[in-house]
Protein backbone atom coordinates (compact mmCIF):
# COMPACT_ATOMS: atom_id res chain seq x y z
CA UNK A 1 0.00 0.00 0.00
CA UNK A 2 1.22 3.48 -0.83
CA UNK A 3 1.42 5.76 2.21
CA UNK A 4 -0.06 9.26 2.00
CA UNK A 5 0.29 12.23 4.32
CA UNK A 6 -2.86 13.85 5.71
CA UNK A 7 -2.67 16.77 3.28
CA UNK A 8 -2.22 14.50 0.26
CA UNK A 9 -5.15 12.30 1.27
CA UNK A 10 -7.41 15.32 1.91
CA UNK A 11 -6.41 16.72 -1.49
CA UNK A 12 -7.24 13.43 -3.16
CA UNK A 13 -10.57 13.06 -1.37
CA UNK A 14 -11.70 16.64 -2.10
CA UNK A 15 -10.48 16.47 -5.68
CA UNK A 16 -12.19 13.15 -6.37
CA UNK A 17 -15.49 14.48 -5.00
CA UNK A 18 -15.35 17.57 -7.24
CA UNK A 19 -14.31 15.60 -10.32
CA UNK A 20 -17.07 13.03 -9.77
CA UNK A 21 -19.67 15.78 -9.36
CA UNK A 22 -18.65 17.63 -12.53
CA UNK A 23 -18.13 14.61 -14.77
CA UNK A 24 -21.21 12.68 -13.62
CA UNK A 25 -23.43 15.65 -14.49
CA UNK A 26 -22.70 14.87 -18.17
CA UNK A 27 -22.80 11.07 -17.79
CA UNK A 28 -19.05 10.56 -17.41
CA UNK A 29 -17.13 8.61 -14.78
CA UNK A 30 -14.28 11.09 -14.30
CA UNK A 31 -11.30 8.80 -14.87
CA UNK A 32 -9.23 11.42 -16.68
CA UNK A 33 -9.67 13.76 -13.70
CA UNK A 34 -8.78 11.05 -11.17
CA UNK A 35 -5.66 10.24 -13.17
CA UNK A 36 -4.56 13.89 -13.08
CA UNK A 37 -5.16 14.10 -9.31
CA UNK A 38 -3.20 10.94 -8.60
CA UNK A 39 -0.31 12.08 -10.76
CA UNK A 40 -0.19 15.39 -8.88
CA UNK A 41 -0.30 13.59 -5.51
CA UNK A 42 2.52 11.23 -6.42
CA UNK A 43 0.59 7.97 -6.69
CA UNK A 44 2.72 5.14 -8.09
CA UNK A 45 2.13 4.83 -11.86
CA UNK A 46 1.10 1.16 -11.71
CA UNK A 47 -1.62 2.01 -9.16
CA UNK A 48 -3.19 4.90 -11.08
CA UNK A 49 -5.01 3.05 -13.84
CA UNK A 50 -6.80 0.42 -11.68
CA UNK A 51 -7.94 3.02 -9.14
CA UNK A 52 -9.22 5.31 -11.92
CA UNK A 53 -11.17 2.41 -13.45
CA UNK A 54 -12.57 1.40 -10.05
CA UNK A 55 -13.83 4.93 -9.32
CA UNK A 56 -15.14 5.14 -12.88
CA UNK A 57 -17.26 2.02 -12.32
CA UNK A 58 -18.88 3.44 -9.20
CA UNK A 59 -19.63 6.87 -10.65
CA UNK A 60 -20.80 5.50 -14.00
CA UNK A 61 -23.17 3.10 -12.22
CA UNK A 62 -24.83 5.99 -10.37
CA UNK A 63 -24.98 8.04 -13.58
CA UNK A 64 -26.45 5.11 -15.54
CA UNK A 65 -29.27 4.68 -13.03
CA UNK A 66 -30.01 8.42 -12.83
CA UNK A 67 -30.13 9.08 -16.58
CA UNK A 68 -32.08 5.86 -17.23
CA UNK A 69 -34.73 6.81 -14.67
CA UNK A 70 -34.99 10.24 -16.27
CA UNK A 71 -35.71 8.69 -19.68
CA UNK A 72 -32.41 9.62 -21.35
CA UNK A 73 -31.21 6.16 -22.44
CA UNK A 74 -31.50 4.59 -25.91
CA UNK A 75 -30.82 0.87 -26.15
CA UNK A 76 -30.94 1.07 -29.96
CA UNK A 77 -28.04 3.51 -30.01
CA UNK A 78 -26.12 2.00 -27.09
CA UNK A 79 -25.75 -1.68 -27.93
CA UNK A 80 -23.61 -1.56 -31.12
CA UNK A 81 -20.97 0.63 -29.49
CA UNK A 82 -20.95 -1.45 -26.29
CA UNK A 83 -20.93 -4.86 -27.99
CA UNK A 84 -17.68 -4.19 -29.85
CA UNK A 85 -16.05 -2.16 -27.09
CA UNK A 86 -16.19 -4.68 -24.22
CA UNK A 87 -13.72 -7.30 -25.57
CA UNK A 88 -11.48 -4.54 -26.94
CA UNK A 89 -11.41 -2.84 -23.52
CA UNK A 90 -10.54 -6.12 -21.79
CA UNK A 91 -7.68 -6.57 -24.25
CA UNK A 92 -6.48 -3.01 -23.73
CA UNK A 93 -6.56 -3.38 -19.95
CA UNK A 94 -3.87 -6.06 -20.16
CA UNK A 95 -1.58 -4.07 -22.48
CA UNK A 96 1.08 -1.55 -21.49
CA UNK A 97 2.23 0.79 -24.23
CA UNK A 98 4.08 4.16 -24.30
CA UNK A 99 1.53 6.94 -24.00
CA UNK A 100 3.37 10.03 -25.28
CA UNK A 101 1.98 10.05 -28.82
CA UNK A 102 -1.46 8.99 -27.62
CA UNK A 103 -1.62 11.84 -25.09
CA UNK A 104 -0.70 14.46 -27.67
CA UNK A 105 -3.14 13.27 -30.33
CA UNK A 106 -6.12 12.52 -28.07
CA UNK A 107 -5.56 15.65 -25.96
CA UNK A 108 -5.66 17.77 -29.10
CA UNK A 109 -8.79 16.01 -30.34
CA UNK A 110 -10.52 16.62 -27.01
CA UNK A 111 -9.76 20.35 -27.11
CA UNK A 112 -11.01 20.58 -30.71
CA UNK A 113 -14.25 18.80 -29.75
CA UNK A 114 -14.66 21.03 -26.71
CA UNK A 115 -14.62 24.21 -28.78
CA UNK A 116 -16.91 22.71 -31.43
CA UNK A 117 -19.44 21.66 -28.81
CA UNK A 118 -19.33 24.96 -26.94
CA UNK A 119 -20.08 27.05 -30.01
CA UNK A 120 -22.86 24.78 -31.28
CA UNK A 121 -24.54 24.18 -27.89
CA UNK A 122 -27.20 26.83 -28.42
CA UNK A 123 -28.30 25.14 -31.68
CA UNK A 124 -28.00 21.54 -30.45
CA UNK A 125 -31.74 21.03 -30.08
CA UNK A 126 -32.36 22.23 -33.65
CA UNK A 127 -30.22 19.58 -35.37
CA UNK A 128 -32.01 16.54 -36.88
CA UNK A 129 -30.98 13.24 -35.29
CA UNK A 130 -29.49 10.54 -37.52
CA UNK A 131 -28.81 6.84 -36.92
CA UNK A 132 -25.23 5.57 -37.43
CA UNK A 133 -24.71 2.62 -39.76
CA UNK A 134 -24.24 -0.61 -37.81
CA UNK A 135 -20.75 -1.51 -39.17
CA UNK A 136 -19.53 2.01 -38.44
CA UNK A 137 -20.93 1.95 -34.88
CA UNK A 138 -19.31 -1.43 -34.21
CA UNK A 139 -15.94 -0.20 -35.53
CA UNK A 140 -16.08 2.96 -33.44
CA UNK A 141 -17.04 0.93 -30.38
CA UNK A 142 -14.02 -1.38 -30.81
CA UNK A 143 -11.62 1.56 -31.18
CA UNK A 144 -13.03 3.38 -28.15
CA UNK A 145 -12.98 0.18 -26.09
CA UNK A 146 -9.31 -0.42 -26.84
CA UNK A 147 -8.48 3.19 -25.93
CA UNK A 148 -10.50 2.80 -22.75
CA UNK A 149 -8.58 -0.23 -21.57
CA UNK A 150 -5.19 1.18 -22.57
CA UNK A 151 -5.60 4.50 -20.80
CA UNK A 152 -7.73 3.72 -17.74
CA UNK A 153 -10.70 5.85 -18.83
CA UNK A 154 -14.14 4.52 -19.62
CA UNK A 155 -14.40 5.70 -23.22
CA UNK A 156 -17.34 8.03 -22.69
CA UNK A 157 -15.02 11.02 -22.87
CA UNK A 158 -14.65 10.07 -26.55
CA UNK A 159 -18.14 8.68 -27.24
CA UNK A 160 -20.40 11.49 -26.03
CA UNK A 161 -18.78 14.31 -28.08
CA UNK A 162 -18.84 11.99 -31.10
CA UNK A 163 -22.56 11.33 -30.60
CA UNK A 164 -23.24 15.07 -30.46
CA UNK A 165 -20.94 16.22 -33.25
CA UNK A 166 -22.33 13.55 -35.58
CA UNK A 167 -25.92 14.44 -34.59
CA UNK A 168 -26.62 10.90 -33.39
CA UNK A 169 -28.08 12.01 -30.03
CA UNK A 170 -29.32 15.00 -28.03
CA UNK A 171 -27.11 16.19 -25.11
CA UNK A 172 -28.95 14.36 -22.32
CA UNK A 173 -29.37 11.22 -24.42
CA UNK A 174 -25.63 11.31 -25.16
CA UNK A 175 -25.00 11.47 -21.41
CA UNK A 176 -27.44 8.61 -20.84
CA UNK A 177 -25.59 6.46 -23.39
CA UNK A 178 -22.09 7.46 -22.30
CA UNK A 179 -22.68 6.43 -18.67
CA UNK A 180 -23.43 2.70 -19.28
CA UNK A 181 -20.78 2.65 -22.04
CA UNK A 182 -18.25 3.84 -19.48
CA UNK A 183 -19.57 1.33 -16.94
CA UNK A 184 -19.18 -1.77 -19.12
CA UNK A 185 -15.80 -0.69 -20.50
CA UNK A 186 -14.40 0.21 -17.10
CA UNK A 187 -15.44 -3.20 -15.74
CA UNK A 188 -13.83 -4.95 -18.72
CA UNK A 189 -10.68 -2.83 -18.47
CA UNK A 190 -10.34 -3.42 -14.73
CA UNK A 191 -10.82 -7.18 -15.17
CA UNK A 192 -8.12 -7.13 -17.83
CA UNK A 193 -5.79 -5.26 -15.49
CA UNK A 194 -6.46 -7.55 -12.52
CA UNK A 195 -5.94 -10.61 -14.69
CA UNK A 196 -2.56 -9.27 -15.77
CA UNK A 197 -1.22 -7.62 -12.62
CA UNK A 198 -3.18 -8.46 -9.45
CA UNK A 199 -5.25 -6.67 -6.80
CA UNK A 200 -6.54 -3.13 -6.35
CA UNK A 201 -4.48 -0.77 -4.18
CA UNK A 202 -5.81 -0.64 -0.61
CA UNK A 203 -6.19 3.17 -0.57
CA UNK A 204 -9.00 2.93 -3.14
CA UNK A 205 -12.01 2.54 -0.73
CA UNK A 206 -11.74 6.03 0.87
CA UNK A 207 -11.61 7.57 -2.58
CA UNK A 208 -14.67 5.51 -3.54
CA UNK A 209 -16.75 7.17 -0.82
CA UNK A 210 -15.79 10.64 -2.08
CA UNK A 211 -16.56 9.63 -5.67
CA UNK A 212 -20.00 8.26 -4.76
CA UNK A 213 -20.87 11.45 -2.87
CA UNK A 214 -19.96 13.61 -5.85
CA UNK A 215 -21.78 11.29 -8.25
CA UNK A 216 -25.09 11.43 -6.38
CA UNK A 217 -25.03 15.24 -6.50
CA UNK A 218 -23.79 15.56 -10.08
CA UNK A 219 -26.16 13.03 -11.66
CA UNK A 220 -29.16 14.56 -9.89
CA UNK A 221 -28.31 17.97 -11.35
CA UNK A 222 -27.39 16.71 -14.82
CA UNK A 223 -30.29 14.34 -15.38
CA UNK A 224 -33.11 16.43 -13.91
CA UNK A 225 -32.23 20.11 -13.65
CA UNK A 226 -29.71 21.21 -16.28
CA UNK A 227 -30.96 22.35 -19.71
CA UNK A 228 -29.51 20.55 -22.78
CA UNK A 229 -27.36 23.59 -23.68
CA UNK A 230 -25.96 23.57 -20.13
CA UNK A 231 -25.09 19.88 -20.46
CA UNK A 232 -23.28 20.65 -23.73
CA UNK A 233 -21.27 23.45 -22.14
CA UNK A 234 -20.42 21.33 -19.12
CA UNK A 235 -19.25 18.59 -21.47
CA UNK A 236 -17.08 21.18 -23.24
CA UNK A 237 -15.53 22.11 -19.89
CA UNK A 238 -14.89 18.45 -19.06
CA UNK A 239 -13.20 17.95 -22.43
CA UNK A 240 -10.98 21.02 -21.90
CA UNK A 241 -9.91 19.75 -18.48
CA UNK A 242 -9.23 16.24 -19.79
CA UNK A 243 -7.46 17.48 -22.92
CA UNK A 244 -5.17 19.84 -21.04
CA UNK A 245 -4.42 17.09 -18.54
CA UNK A 246 -3.34 14.75 -21.32
CA UNK A 247 -1.15 17.38 -22.96
CA UNK A 248 0.51 18.58 -19.76
CA UNK A 249 1.29 15.50 -17.64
Amino acid sequence: MQAFGSLEMLTLLGGVLIVALLYSSVGHGGASGYIALMVLCGVAPLEIRPVALFLNILVALIATIAFFRSGHFSWRLFWPFALASIPASYLGGGLHLPQEVYRTVIGGVMLFCAFRLFWRSAKAAEQPIRTPALPFALSIGAILGLLSGLTGVGGGIFLSPLLLLMDWARPKEAAGIAAPFILVNSIAGLLGYLHALGNLPTFAPPLALAALTGAFIGTHLGSRHFAPATVNRLLSLVLVIAGLKLLMI
